[in-house]
């Protein structure tokens, strides 16, 4: 039995062997090693005279293969020994010898790994899909390392190619007289075959040998062109500079980040079309909510919307439209900071520490009631609680935007408690974000290790506070000791000149933003308390950064708004509008509630009145839960259908925000203020 499994194998092994025979040969050869292995076709003694013949082929292959091997050796010895020839010859030829040596061996290996995979696939069974891909994912890393290796040999191939000019410039210039200007050119380019040597990090080299790193298939995708022919130099050009676009087999695309050779200046063209058609279709929309009587930034999400996937489709570069949009929540937040004075901010700290954190305890209350009603698991109740509990900074910083607040001496002003509110959520933000691979980890841990993963949230949450505290001290030391200076020095470099002013400001928003990062704090806050820094300088100060830093803001929340709209699905909203209404004034009427009786316990009694419209602020879901959300779904914790329901949801709650937000001005502002404030 054994005998006939070996017979067979080599039968089937020895196909390759005859690459030289004709299609119709190979036909033969193969219908002949079937009837072998079944034991239908001839007698015992051809069977056996035929496998030979194969491998006495195979073998003669082998050994032509060594002989050449010591024949390339003795000429790589020859040229080293050859003093007639110039040193850029020398490596030429050289370098072709050695890539042929590397041809053979890859040759051979490739015989016996074909040999190997063959004969897994004969012990395997045909009926276990698990031993067939497993089989595939083996033939699928053999091709991966296959096609990275010739890559490698076809880039050697170009440097000996590059190599023979060199040697043949050489010769050239040997037998002949090179004028001024010859020489001159002849050592620029010296000069930047040494630059690119230096600049160039060989992070293909660097990187594939490391600990996670895969070798992946991708297809290289051109721009389409109405006139191939007239466009075929454009079409080079593009190829060169490596302006293609990547899509690997689960259908990313990706796009050049950082280029081989940075002497050449490039430009991502799809990227620019991206912003320059959502900057023109935002207008027509946000000129149409502003003529029924919504928000402009409604409009900015129609923007989104019709171009994105479920539109047009026409923004292929959604990473960085988004990436581009964070900084319009940058700015927002620092305009808010400057309206938000840190004598504001002493005055309502109690209740904007408080108020969040109650509410958010609630929520996970119901979620987990509510997940244990319905049968779904607890770290699933957690996270999709936690999401609908957050609101939305920017919109409700939009609604708040340029109002005048004249509340009554000892009052509490609302617009403090509720950025106050929404601060102390953006840190939570953060909190859940950094608890996040808890929840996961609590989704298959067993009940003995549940004390474990209570004792590393609760040392998250103590991290999370020292680094809190961290931020407010050095605001602290700030405020006293640089911000009064450094905006003094700006504004007397700043006579005449702008440029320097928004440029201080903005470094130093970036500087605040950059500290909180590193201290694990949301960037959101450190943007926020910018502002806030800067506003202790006085209102004049206040007015004349907030008329630089607005028409950048505006811009970038375009930007940012239209972002969100590239993850809104109309259709799937039409397919379960009144399963998503439902759920969506459920989650308001929750949330206001919630917010009304938190505050109800915690606000003076002479504010109590304010408690509705930060209720109304509060009564809706963060755009937040998009990130949120698509992290959970990558990691598991939640499935595709619970993500689509918490973007249809978050996405109604921020259209009936602006309804709920008018009702509420209406009650409890009075006129004067209630005209500044919508």
């Amino acid at each position: 039995m054994k005998a006939t499994g070996f017979i067979s194998l080599w039968t089937l092994v020895s196909l390759p062997c005859g690459q030289l025979a004709s299609p119709a040969e190979h036909e033969d050869v193969v219908k002949h090693a079937i009837k072998l292995h079944r034991g239908k076709g001839a007698v015992i003694t051809q069977r056996k005279q035929w496998v030979l013949e194969s491998c006495r082929k195979l073998s003669g292959l082998l050994r032509q293969k060594n002989v050449v091997l010591n024949k390339l050796k003795n000429a790589i010895r020859a040229v080293e020994k050859d003093a007639g020839l110039s040193d850029e010859e020398k490596l030429f030829q050289v370098h072709t010898f050695e890539i042929f040596q590397k041809e053979l061996n890859e040759s051979e290996n490739s015989v016996f790994q074909a040999i190997h995979g063959l004969q897994r696939a004969l012990q395997g069974d045909y009926k276990d899909v698990v031993n067939m891909k497993e089989s595939s994912r083996q033939r699928l890393e053999a091709l991966r390392e296959a096609a990275i290796k010739e890559e490698m040999e076809y880039v050697e191939l170009l440097a000996a190619e590059k190599h023979q000019v060199e040697a043949l410039k050489n010769m050239q210039h040997q037998n002949k007289s090179l004028s001024m200007l010859d020489e001159i050119l002849e050592d620029v380019r010296k000069a930047a075959d040494r630059l690119e040597e230096e600049i160039e990090e060989h992070a293909f080299d660097d990187n594939k040998s490391v600990r996670g790193v895969n070798f992946e298939a991708v297809l290289r995708v051109e721009e389409d062109e109405a006139n191939s022919k007239r466009n075929a130099s454009k079409r080079e050009v593009d190829d060169d500079l490596g302006l293609s676009m990547l899509i690997d087999s689960q259908n990313n695309q990706y796009i050049l980040t950082k280029p081989r050779d940075s002497t050449i200046p490039r430009a991502d063209h799809h990227f620019i079309k991206d912003i320059v058609t959502i900057g023109m279709l935002s207008l027509p929309c946000g000129w149409l909510c502003t003529t029924i009587g919504l928000p402009t930034m409604f409009g900015y999400i129609i923007c989104g919307v019709l171009l994105g996937p479920s539109g047009l489709n026409s923004i292929k570069s959604i990473v960085q439209v988004e990436t581009l949009g964070e900084f319009g929540v940058f700015f927002t937040l620092f305009l808010v900071g400057l309206e938000f004075s840190p004598e504001r901010l002493r005055k309502v700290w109690k209740i904007s520490l408080q108020g969040p954190c109650y509410m958010t305890v609630l929520m996970i209350a119901f979620g987990l009631l509510w997940g244990h009603l319905l049968q779904i698991r607890p770290t699933q109740s957690v996270f999709i609680s936690t999401c609908l509990s957050l609101s939305s900074t920017p919109l409700v910083s939009r609604f708040l935007a340029g109002s005048i607040r004249g509340d009554k001496e000892g009052d509490i002003d609302y617009s403090s408690v509720l950025l106050g509110m929404l601060v102390m959520q953006d840190v939570q933000l953060g909190l859940f974000i950094a608890v996040m691979p808890t929840l996961i980890q609590a989704g298959v841990s067993t009940y003995s290790s549940i004390f474990k993963e209570i004792l590393r949230i609760l040392i998250l949450i103590g991290q999370i506070l020292f680094s809190l505290a961290a931020v407010f001290l050095i605001c602290l030391v700030i405020k006293t000791y640089l911000i009064g200076p450094y905006y003094r020095k700006l504004h007397a470099e700043s006579k005449g000149n702008k440029e320097i002013l928004i440029l201080g400001i903005t470094a130093f928003i970036f500087l605040m933003l950059t500290i909180t990062e590193l201290l694990d704090v949301s960037m959101e806050l450190g943007c926020f308390l910018a502002g806030a820094l800067i506003s202790s300088q006085g209102h004049m100060v206040t007015e004349e950064i907030m008329s630089c830093i607005e028409p950048i803001r505006d811009f970038l929340a375009i930007i940012f708004f239209a972002s969100i709209g590239l993850h809104v699905f109309p259709t799937f909203v039409i397919y379960e509008l009144t399963v998503l209404l439902f759920l969506t004034l459920s989650v308001v009427i929750m949330k206001f509630v919630l917010a009304v009786l938190v505050l109800s316990l915690i606000l003076p009694k002479t504010s109590q009145y304010i408690k509705w419209i930060v209720s109304a602020g509060l009564a809706q879901v963060s755009e937040f839960s998009f990130v949120l959300g698509s992290r959970a779904r990558r990691a598991g914790i939640i499935s595709r259908e619970v993500y689509l329901l918490i973007l249809s949801v978050t996405t109604l709650s921020l259209l009936l925000a602006p309804a709920l937000w008018r009702a509420a001005i209406m009650k409890c502002v009075p006129r004067p203020e209630r005209r500044s404030s919508t």
